[in-house]
């Protein structure tokens, strides 16, 4: 299955981005994390073999479909996508403490404390 833009694998699992050739967890865990221990959960990810990660805030903003919302992102790419803040792997310059997020309800970034629980949505 495929889209202008994203095309889904056969087993349904992971999407790849045509534009950017980066491969997504297509659905994400329903667990929320504090920044270190999404940061684990990505590292330990083990779907096709490893080598996922965090995606940076530029990566993970770029899902963001701003014609969209509730959630803002492509539904058949990343179906049940929860309209809520997805961790990036990118720390707040300056800000000790603080990591970039996503909000998938209608696509701002803003930063937040690394205590704090939110998604994850790994990529390679």
């Amino acid at each position: 299955m495929s889209s202008d833009r994203f095309v889904i694998s056969e087993d349904g699992l992971t999407v790849r981005d045509i534009g950017t050739g980066l491969v997504w967890q297509r659905k994400v865990p329903t667990k929320v994390f504090i920044w270190a221990a999404a940061k684990k959960y990505a590292a330990a990810f083990d779907l096709d073999g490893g080598g996922w990660r965090l995606p940076t805030v530029e990566e993970l903003s770029g899902l963001v479909n701003y014609d969209r919302r509730g959630p803002a992102i492509d539904g058949a790419a990343f179906p049940d996508t929860p309209s809520e803040w997805f961790w990036t792997d990118t720390p707040v310059a300056g800000v000790a403490g603080h990591a970039w997020n996503v909000n998938f309800h209608n696509g701002p970034v803003y930063f937040a404390s690394t205590g704090v629980r939110s998604r994850v949505r790994c990529v390679r």
